[in-house]
């Protein structure tokens, strides 16, 4: 019999008030710990290291789904599905009020073509060696690939309901390139004393700033590492990760397609599953490039995002049992571990031949 904790609320909610009783408690939940997390996130020894409030939510989510959350699953399942799905499309749309095309010209074109290339080849590499020589599912293998050349956590969820990807499958992607985008504060600003000697990345602070924004895994990563080196720097690296953020709408119109043509046609998941959010995100980027909004509005409706998106890494965390990470073992560590690598070194020699190559 179910308790008064675990029976769904719903059924005690008469006419239009039953989608309050269903979504209500889960959607609460994940708002708390969303909540819990953004305060966190505010502290300064956090907010040095580069640790967001994402990165929290999906902790503190962890903790609570692995401990007190499975006796209320019944009742707050509803919500915390919403939370996941519904509300992280809608976080991935405003996520587009962040950049204009203005960002892309700022750039140059060697500054589109550097991020591009380092996204393609990122996502290559942990494609075929995720895949061929870890033996890693596909799932698994590409978000970790997304995570890593386009922007960490966020472009992890965006991509999961395109690949319709396990809920371990995301959590263990998301915790490797938080791993490994940390380790890239404290790597880059060492780095750029050692680029004062070698330059091997040419353009001085404003060039290795390009390189850091077209390499590190997560936006409040690039910020915390471009600060570390200096403004010039901490400018042109958000600028051009901001460029590698516009990418995302693309990279999953492409993976919805490959994934149609790889499905069996005999499947209902063999249908082209379109990602519309994307045609969302790509339209208020285009929007945003009118600037028809003042900043007062601009600055709620980012928060607003913020807290859809922390929502969403919250819901994720409750809905992941430790035991399937565990279960994933090494590997995608390992894999995680070898595109930061690349990053570091593919990136740099990219980073160096573009702008030679255009003059």
């Amino acid at each position: 019999m179910a308790t008064a904790l675990s029976a769904p609320l719903h059924t005690a909610w008469p006419g239009r008030w039953e989608p309050v009783g269903r979504y209500g408690p889960g959607l609460a939940l994940s708002a708390l710990l969303a909540g819990c997390a953004m305060v966190l996130g505010q502290l300064n020894g956090l907010q040095a290291h580069g640790v967001s409030a994402l990165t929290l939510a999906i902790v503190l989510g962890m903790l609570v789904g692995n401990t007190v959350y499975p006796r209320m699953a019944l009742a707050s399942g509803p919500g915390v599905q919403c939370a996941k799905q519904n509300l992280l499309r809608l976080g991935v749309v405003l996520y587009g009020l962040r950049l204009t095309t203005q960002d892309i010209a700022s750039v140059g074109l060697a500054g589109v073509l550097v991020d591009a290339l380092v996204l393609g080849s990122t996502f290559a590499l942990a494609c075929y060696a995720g895949i061929r020589w870890l033996g890693l599912d596909r799932n698994t293998a590409m978000l970790i690939g997304i995570g890593s050349s386009i922007c960490g956590a966020a472009a992890v969820m965006a991509a999961e309901p395109v690949l319709r990807a396990r809920a371990e499958q995301v959590t263990v992607a998301v915790a490797t390139v938080v791993v490994f985008g940390t380790l890239a504060i404290f790597v880059y600003p060492l780095l750029f004393q050692l680029n004062l000697h070698w330059q091997l990345v040419p353009g001085g602070a404003h060039g290795f700033g390009v390189y850091a924004g077209s390499t590190i895994h997560e936006v409040a990563q690039v910020v915390a590492a471009g600060r570390s080196i200096g403004a010039e720097a901490a400018d042109a690296a958000v600028i051009a990760k901001m460029v590698r953020v516009m990418m995302l709408a693309p990279v999953l119109l492409a993976l919805s397609a490959w994934r149609a043509r790889h499905t069996p046609k005999t499947a209902s998941q063999g249908r082209l599953a379109v990602p519309w959010f994307a045609f969302g995100f790509i339209g208020v980027v285009l929007f945003n490039s009118l600037q028809l909004l003042p900043t007062p509005v601009l600055a709620v409706a980012n928060a607003v995002d913020n807290v859809l998106l922390a929502m969403a890494m919250a819901a994720l965390g409750l809905a992941t049992p430790l035991a399937a990470i565990r279960k994933a073992g090494i590997k995608p560590l390992l894999l995680a571990g070898g595109l930061f690598a690349w990053l570091l070194l593919g990136g740099a020699l990219i980073n160096r031949i573009v702008p030679a190559w255009l003059g």
